[in-house]
């Protein structure tokens, strides 16, 4: 389809209805996008979608938002690029923010408990999925499957730093072509450019300082004027400072922030507990939207149990809108900064197979990360090398996510319905247990 018929409401609307199904993390955020927007719409070609998601893979923050803010981008220009990130956004937002509420005021009664244990079954199958669906368009060769293993022993036995695994992985892709052994990635259609890419930007040095000049103070004016009127030592303040660092040196995606953020929230902040992490983890995972969204949560409860007798809900309130802030904020900028450059080099032969060989070891990364979500929601005790404890094996949540399974895969139900159908299943499971 030739992009200059996808209008802009039409295009608004899709990308509200990607933000709504936006659920299980990025693994199945990307899948979500790639089958409404390639397969379904096909407003945007194979390798051109793997080719923006590779170049998203490299940035700090959230992937998936990123990539639908470069396609939105891609489509419609500086517009539509900040329609599809704040759709992408925004549902899953709301959301966090509902339940954030519902969590300091009802967490520990049985049915809210059971919901999340049937959400967290769900999003189990949905990444399975997701998984399944991004190796079918990713391995694609012998070597894109070496890579994907690879990546997935180092990280999943040596414990290798993410971004130390992507460098990796680029520069075997990038050699691999520029010594004419081959490329990993495939070769490009004919009709790629009829199907995206209406938006032809010159990248510049003063396009450049342009966009420096309106994003920066949009990210740390909010930080700025909290620190002017409340002090440095204000929860605030130090919200918007720390999540504005995070928001520059957490490569990685979404899981690479989650490392960092517990560390530091739980350990050096004391915003939240363990316990809660893992909380705010499950709401993430239940809601659309991307996965850093548990930061909303973290700052939601780092202000809410500052505010001591004040009012902790607004405390909450404004604290979570901060974070939310100066998390996001930069991503907008890294596309519209970038994108340019990137689409630029697109038929550069080695930065493509550079790239294409970064997709490849994300999959491996996701594959570890979809076993250790699964571990930890079945087994209550993980053994050396987080290899599960069969002994500890929970029965509801195995029953719930072989459920989810049937659903998904056997009955080919789509999202909404998986998921009501779980949540409801856990509630009924620990009201009546």
């Amino acid at each position: 389809m030739d992009n200059s018929l996808v209008s802009f409401p039409e295009a608004t609307r899709t990308w509200l209805r990607i933000g709504l199904l936006s659920f299980g993390g990025p693994a199945g955020q990307i899948a979500v996008m790639h089958r409404i927007l390639v397969e379904e719409k096909r407003w945007i070609g194979e390798q051109r979608f793997l080719h923006a998601l590779s170049y998203c893979m490299l940035l700090p923050g959230p992937e998936a938002q990123q990539l639908a803010t470069y396609i939105g981008w891609l489509l419609h220009g500086t517009r539509g690029g900040l329609v599809a990130g704040l759709l992408f956004v925004l549902p899953g937002f709301l959301a966090i923010m509902a339940l954030s509420i519902a969590y300091v005021l009802w967490h520990q009664q049985p049915i809210v408990e059971g919901l999340f244990l049937g959400l967290k079954a769900a999003v189990i199958a949905l990444v399975i999925e997701a998984l399944l669906r991004i190796g079918k368009r990713a391995l694609t060769s012998r070597a894109a499957l070496w890579v994907a293993g690879l990546a997935f022993f180092a990280i999943a036995v040596l414990h290798a730093p993410f971004p130390l695994i992507v460098l990796g992985a680029g520069l075997a892709g990038y050699l691999r072509a520029r010594l004419g052994a081959g490329s990993f990635a495939a070769p490009r259609a004919q009709s790629e450019s009829l199907r995206a890419g209406s938006t032809q930007v010159h990248p510049s040095v003063n396009r450049s300082l342009k966009l420096l000049a309106v994003w920066l103070p949009l990210w740390f004016a909010p930080v700025a004027a909290c620190a002017w009127w409340l002090g440095a030592a204000s929860p605030y303040t130090q919200l918007g400072v720390f999540f504005s660092k995070m928001a520059v040196v957490t490569f990685g995606g979404a899981y690479a922030v989650l490392t960092y953020v517990a560390q530091q929230a739980v350990e050096r902040f004391a915003w939240v507990t363990p316990a809660q992490m893992l909380d705010g983890l499950g709401l993430a995972e239940s809601t659309p939207g991307p996965l850093i969204m548990v930061v909303q949560f973290v700052g939601f409860l780092a202000a809410y149990q500052a505010a001591g007798s004040g009012h902790p809900l607004l405390s909450g309130i404004l604290g979570a809108v901060i974070t939310v802030w100066v998390t996001f904020v930069p991503c907008f900028l890294w596309i519209f900064l970038g994108a340019p450059y990137i689409e630029s080099l697109r038929g550069n032969v080695a930065l493509a197979s550079a790239l294409a060989a970064i997709t490849a070891a994300v999959v491996g990364v996701i594959a570890n990360l979809a076993l250790w979500f699964a571990a930890h929601v079945l087994f209550t005790n993980l053994g050396p090398f987080g290899v599960p404890q069969w002994s500890t094996l929970r029965p509801a949540p195995a029953v719930l996510t072989a459920v989810a399974l049937l659903l998904m895969f056997a009955l080919k139900w789509n999202l909404g319905r998986t998921l009501a159908v779980c949540a409801l299943l856990g509630a009924a499971t620990t009201t009546l247990g």
